[in-house]
């Protein structure tokens, strides 16, 4: 009787262990587009992805972007990315970024922002740093490195691999308990 209370702690320790991440999992199925960085000023370039979106490929819309922007698959294997460009013409504020894909509609947001003027007279100042990153090799790491977005905990199929090892563990358990169980009977 022990060894069943053994399996079914550890069946329940591993729902309650792994329960939360997959419901946050299966939440961030449901999709979000991201724009980084978040608040580009107009005439910027803006890194765009879509997460929960099975597609080979999938189109980004805006009125702040000059136009639509093309989606593929990211070097990760769980979104779709692209790049985008703000209109130089849009005026400061936050526009809707909607992203179909696989008949789901997907959205997220972007705020412009003005651009910073210098000083009436002043010489403007040269960046210490990169403005964008460039696409030099290393498939776009220099994007990741800068400001791409950061992943958080465990995707979907890694939550979904960690319950079935987990439900397999409880249930190998058990057998052996029902096993063992039935030795003692036989030798007692």
């Amino acid at each position: 009787m022990g060894k069943r209370r053994l399996a079914l702690c550890a069946g329940v320790l591993a729902v309650t262990a792994f329960g939360p991440a997959a419901c946050a999992a299966y939440a961030a199925a449901g999709g979000e587009v991201s724009v980084a960085p978040a608040a580009p000023a107009p005439g910027g370039d803006v890194a765009l992805r879509v997460t929960g979106c099975d597609a080979r490929e999938a189109v980004a819309q805006s009125p702040a972007l000059v136009s639509d922007a093309r989606l593929t698959p990211d070097d990760g294997g769980d979104g779709l990315a692209g790049d985008g460009r703000v209109r130089s013409t849009v005026a400061a504020g936050t526009y809707a970024v909607t992203v179909v894909c696989d008949g789901t509609e997907h959205r997220g947001t972007v705020e412009v922002v003005r651009k910073h003027t210098s000083a009436a007279g002043a010489e403007p100042s040269a960046h210490h740093s990169p403005v964008a990153p460039v696409n030099a090799g290393a498939g776009g790491a220099a994007r990741d490195v800068v400001g791409g977005p950061e992943q958080h905990g465990p995707g979907t199929a890694q939550t979904v691999v960690a319950l079935a090892l987990a439900g397999t563990a409880a249930l190998t358990v058990h057998r052996a308990a029902r096993r063992q169980a039935r030795r003692g009977r036989r030798t007692g």
